[in-house]
């Protein structure tokens, strides 16, 4: 007769063994979720696509009938391990704003492409899984499949969805890059995490140009991080001014969130410290990069995918919103850049300078 107490017991040193080897690996964070959809995270996806908050993201839009579980995409899948990898900073992402010779990166694109480093880790807990359970079935995901892998890191505990609609961990703030294995295992779930985020609305506050049109909602149409990598054309007038100096990406709804404070860089990836030349790089440096140089700048780097030519597009958006008169002979060479894209952005940028007491 099976003794339910030594199966409960077993599980329980195995899911043990689990969390110390996903930690030895690298991750900050483990938490265990059931596999099963859940009809309102399918909801939740349906309406926030139907909006049209997604932009021209269709790859989201596409695979919806899969993103919308766990289930939907393998539907052999018992359970969902979720793991978190910080990459909390030590310097404040808010320190270069407002600088006139230096550009703003993200602080999740200053170090090593995550995708490379978690799928590396991702996979050697597969390994280590199939090793301890031959008979069990995986599948490793790192944010290129359509997973959504905010909503199963709260249903593993791992945090909850903020009101910036990023995972918020009580041990390492907005700062997790975020992993899931998929497993034919059925494993025992941790919960899910409550929602701590309060009356506190710092995130929505901070944001430069009202991409929340309320909490727990992002339209990216109007997100930075979106314009600056993910759009591929002009960037709309209306919200040049409010990008800054930002090039990259955009911190500022993470980094005002007060968990933050809790966030200890001691628990931060290794691959994630910011390479020197991208932690305060200079525009001047950034405006002359050809394609060439731009690869051989960001090798390895998740700024590589977005092309030199989006790229400069972003720089001169920044140099434009400068005032620095300095940068005046650069802009005005890329006025005759052969992208189109680059030389309106130029055209725009000598404009603002020229008009810069």
């Amino acid at each position: 007769m099976v003794n339910m107490a030594d199966t409960r017991l077993i599980e329980h040193r195995f899911e043990t063994r689990l969390r110390n080897k996903a930690r030895e690996l690298g991750f900050a964070s483990v938490g265990i979720a059931p596999a099963a959809d859940d009809p309102l995270r399918a909801e939740r996806l349906h309406a926030w696509l139907d909006s049209g908050f997604h932009g021209a993201m269709g790859w989201m839009e596409d695979r919806a009938d899969v993103r919308q579980g766990p289930q939907s995409m393998w539907p052999a899948a018992k359970s969902v391990i979720a793991l978190g990898m910080s990459y909390a900073p030590e310097i404040d992402p808010l320190a270069l704003e407002g600088d006139a010779e230096k550009a703003r990166i993200s602080v999740y694109a200053q170090g090593r492409d995550y995708h490379d480093v978690l799928k590396k880790a991702l996979k050697g807990l597969a390994r280590w899984l199939c090793e301890e359970m031959p008979e069990t079935q995986l599948k490793v995901f790192v944010d290129t499949a359509p997973v959504m892998e905010k909503p199963l890191g709260e249903a593993a505990g791992l945090g909850w969805q903020g009101k910036h609609t990023n995972l918020v961990s009580r041990e390492h703030g907005s700062w997790l890059f975020l992993g899931a294995i998929y497993t034919t295992i059925e494993l025992t779930p941790d919960g899910d995490h409550a929602d701590l985020c309060g009356s506190c609305r710092a995130c929505q506050d901070a944001c430069p140009t009202n991409a929340f049109p309320q909490p727990y909602q992002l339209d990216a149409r109007r997100c930075i991080s979106y314009l600056t990598i993910e759009h591929k054309g002009p960037i709309p007038e209306e919200f040049r001014s409010a990008i800054g100096n930002r090039i990259y990406g955009c911190d500022d709804c993470l980094a005002v969130c007060p968990w933050n404070k809790f966030a200890d860089t001691a628990a931060r990836h290794l691959a994630f410290v910011p390479r020197g030349e991208l932690a305060a790089p200079e525009l001047a440096q950034l405006l002359a990069l050809d394609d060439v140089a731009f690869r051989a700048k960001f090798s390895g780097s998740p700024i590589k995918r977005i092309g030199r030519n989006r790229f400069v597009r972003n720089c001169l958006i920044a140099a434009g919103n400068s005032g620095n008169n300095a940068l005046l002979d650069q802009v005005a060479e890329l006025r005759s850049d052969p992208d189109p894209v680059v030389s309106e952005a130029a055209d725009w940028a000598l404009s603002r300078l020229s008009a810069a007491p």
